[in-house]
């Protein structure tokens, strides 16, 4: 008797154990899922972007592509940008986001003054939230703008490298997504949690793990 009471008391204390490892692992499990969905998103996205400025670059109206490279202001540049866009990524240009504040993967606000700063915000398909930074560069081997890309819109966390990637679009055309000219260690600093997040754009694209 005192044996089988002794082998419930040891049953019960193992299940709550394995019950309490579950619970403080759900979620890290959940915030992982969540992440690879994001990830998988983002290499949908930036396949069809690739597709879309390839296609671009072969029927894209010749008209439009000469009043970009000859537009004089920031925002007709933009402007011209998101009319050649528009048809592949159904961006409004009425309904713009409102107290949309992206930070860094290591949640540091990002200042005015930096590289990746931006305030031209647009939405597109499925509310996902695409920024346009115009660079004004006229030298060929450097980008002309920036495109970064909320996947989820304005659903939290808004941070690089969890659910804001992005792009520079170079005088040619061809596009190339952030951190494309680092290593892999760099990459892989970059996309931790006390990195900036900005590489991941590049480091998801190859292959690289969140939760390395």
């Amino acid at each position: 008797m005192n044996f089988r009471k002794f082998w419930k008391i040891e049953y019960t204390l193992t299940l709550f154990a394995i019950f309490a490892i579950f619970i403080l692992m759900l979620p890290t499990t959940i915030q992982n899922a969540r992440q690879a969905s994001l990830i998988s998103k983002w290499n949908e996205k930036y396949n069809r972007v690739a597709y879309m400025f390839s296609v671009l670059n072969t029927h894209a109206n010749e008209d439009i592509i000469k009043s970009l490279k000859n537009a004089k202001t920031e925002e007709e540049r933009s402007k011209l940008l998101i009319l050649l866009m528009q048809p592949y990524l159904r961006i409004s240009s009425n309904n713009r986001p409102k107290h949309y504040h992206p930070k860094y993967l290591n949640n540091t606000r990002i200042g005015k003054n930096q590289t990746y700063y931006f305030d031209d915000f647009y939405y597109a398909e499925n509310n996902t939230i695409i920024g346009i930074k115009d660079l004004n560069s006229e030298k060929a081997d450097e980008a002309d703008f920036m495109l970064m890309f909320d996947i989820n819109g304005k659903i939290p966390p808004n941070r690089w490298g969890k659910d804001i990637f992005g792009i520079n679009i170079f005088n040619d055309g061809h596009i190339e997504p952030f951190g494309k000219e680092f290593d892999l260690t760099d990459l892989r600093i970059d996309c931790s949690e006390k990195g900036l997040g900005i590489n991941c754009s590049y480091y998801y694209i190859i292959g690289g793990g969140f939760d390395e």
